[in-house]
């Protein structure tokens, strides 16, 4: 790319969101900043880590992110625009199940970890099964008002951990901002995902990303917003989807049974074994709201790419 920009380099990067951290650079509206990201594991998992690895995870060095950067001229009340430029890709990743985490934590309590390549076009989840690459942050946000230290796990009206797989290239994110300076800060870099990221990890992967930073004076958001560039299932509509669903009083319910019944079908159809039919079911397939007006169930449906299979 033809911008010119700083670099945040990884060695800068915290634990939570605390309005009180000093921030590491300063920018002016229109400036262009590239991270530098430790993979969600905080460097703990490598391409060589077993699932032995994923049951040792110091949960206190997991999701780092890195900042913060303060905007000038950013107040609260405005919106903090951020526009995704690029990335660039390391090439490995990986995706586990982590015990007592996950939509279906209680159907999976030991450790899993599988590995994968990749490059700027595709993920080899496995010889068999290939996946776009489609890099974006899960962790992208600002400091709240409130003092003290937030968990960077959830998120939150500032943005945060919201694992949005469709904070890709070209996308432009808009960010409540609470604090002077807005104090922004990203990590948990993806190299695909679907939509739920239903077993709490993606292809996770350290990157670079490169941002540039406006402001929206006055907007008063009241959470994030923002707009895509293009189509955000384009990349794998060729070949269509199948498609199960979940029915129930409750969405949560409702959206673990439809991935049980996905996990059952890549079981009998392709032969996966259920652990890593749940890891696909992260990094690959959607969960959508089919519908909410029908009392008393509502009903979850879970899409899956059949262009992913070679």
């Amino acid at each position: 790319m033809s911008d010119t920009y700083k670099t945040i380099h990884s060695s800068a990067h915290h634990f939570g969101w605390d309005n009180s951290l000093a921030p590491v650079l300063e920018v002016q509206p229109g400036e262009v900043v590239e991270f530098e990201i430790v993979d969600a594991s905080g460097g703990q998992l490598s391409a060589h880590s077993t699932a032995a690895d994923v049951a040792q995870l110091d949960f206190s060095r997991v999701n780092p992110v890195t900042g913060p950067v303060y905007v000038a001229g950013a107040q609260p009340g405005d919106a903090l625009l951020v526009e995704v430029l690029d990335f660039e890709e390391s090439g490995w990743g990986w995706t586990a199940l982590i015990p007592g985490f996950g939509l279906l934590a209680d159907d999976f309590p030991q450790p899993f970890l599988h590995l994968s390549q990749y490059t700027a076009e595709r993920v080899e989840f496995t010889p068999e099964i290939h996946l776009p690459t489609r890099p974006f942050p899960g962790t992208i946000g600002v400091a709240p008002a409130a003092p003290g230290l937030h968990s960077v796990v959830p998120p939150r009206e500032v943005g945060g951990n919201m694992d949005i797989r469709d904070l890709t290239r070209g996308t432009r994110l808009y960010l409540p901002v609470q604090v002077e300076g807005a104090l922004f800060s990203v990590g948990d870099t993806h190299a695909a995902q679907g939509d739920g990221e239903v077993c709490g990890t993606a292809i996770e992967t350290p990157m670079r990303i490169r941002l540039r930073f406006d402001l929206q004076k006055g907007a008063k958001l009241p959470r994030p917003q923002f707009v895509l560039r293009e189509a955000p299932t384009r990349h794998i509509d060729g070949q269509g989807y199948y498609v199960t669903t979940g029915i129930a009083p409750d969405l949560m319910q409702a959206a673990r049974d439809a991935v049980r019944d996905m996990i059952d079908y890549l079981d009998r159809t392709y032969r996966l074994s259920p652990e890593l039919a749940y890891a696909l079911c992260s990094v690959a397939v959607d969960l959508r709201i089919s519908e909410v007006v029908d009392a008393p169930n509502w009903l979850v449906s879970a899409y899956l790419p059949t262009s992913i299979f070679r």
